[in-house]
């Protein structure tokens, strides 16, 4: 029997389809490096070929990263493209373990949100809408632009947004839009879009913790106000 290659195995161990289905954390080292060299040779899969190297390097990732050009190409179905890959993918990792993590602002209040969102809309001569998706201590996941509208209004889709934010383990919704104008008087529509978001945020037990309007050099917040 003809032995399977990868594109024939079932779609759960797959090591591309793995990794968008389950996470990265998933896999193995060697399905990882198979996912980098792309294939392997006639009868032996990228992954059967980097289980090989590993083995040969006592399954240790340091060990591999030490391996020279020359030396990663004697391998059948390693040529150079390949090698270089592999290598660039150790050297890669070693270098994050030398980075700090990412200080991510943390956002607990309408004058933070302003000062952070206020480089993104100042200029900006139409509204547009951005969400910020906030963990439990306030620190920013991510910042989403979820529409660019007109001069006077923007048109949101509340289902984005809970999507958006249940796909990001956010606990906390921030709203933010600019007005052009410069004038931060919410509007009828800007007062019906903020009770829409407080409804869906309940539903989905998420916090919403203000809508922002920003202008040039002032905001208004609708937490601050009380209206939230």
């Amino acid at each position: 029997m003809d032995k399977l290659t990868i594109a024939n195995w079932s779609p759960d161990d797959q090591p591309r389809e793995k990794l968008r289905d389950k996470g990265a954390d998933a896999l193995s080292n060697a399905e990882l490096l198979a996912i980098l060299v792309g294939s392997g040779t006639p009868g032996v899969s990228a992954v059967e070929l980097m289980q090989q190297i590993l083995s040969n390097c006592n399954n240790n990732l340091n060990t591999l990263g030490k391996m020279s050009i020359h030396e990663l190409m004697q391998y059948k179905g390693v040529g150079e493209a390949k090698a270089i890959t592999i290598l660039a993918a150790c050297e890669l990792g070693k270098r994050r373990q030398m980075e700090s993590p990412e200080e991510r602002p943390q956002l607990s209040t309408a004058t933070r949100v302003y000062n952070h969102m206020h480089p993104v809309m100042q200029d900006l001569d139409v509204e547009e809408f951005w969400v910020l998706f906030l963990n439990q201590d306030f620190r920013l996941i991510k910042k989403n632009r979820i529409s660019h509208g007109g001069i006077s209004e923007v048109s949101v889709d509340i289902r984005i947004i809970m999507r958006e934010a249940v796909l990001c383990n956010a606990t906390i919704v921030v709203a933010c839009h600019n007005h052009p104008s410069g004038n931060i008087k919410p509007s009828k529509q800007d007062n019906a879009l903020t009770q829409s978001l407080m409804n869906a945020c309940e539903v989905m037990r998420l916090h919403f913790m203000d809508h922002i309007i920003v202008a040039d050099g002032q905001y208004f917040s609708y937490h601050e106000s009380g209206r939230i």
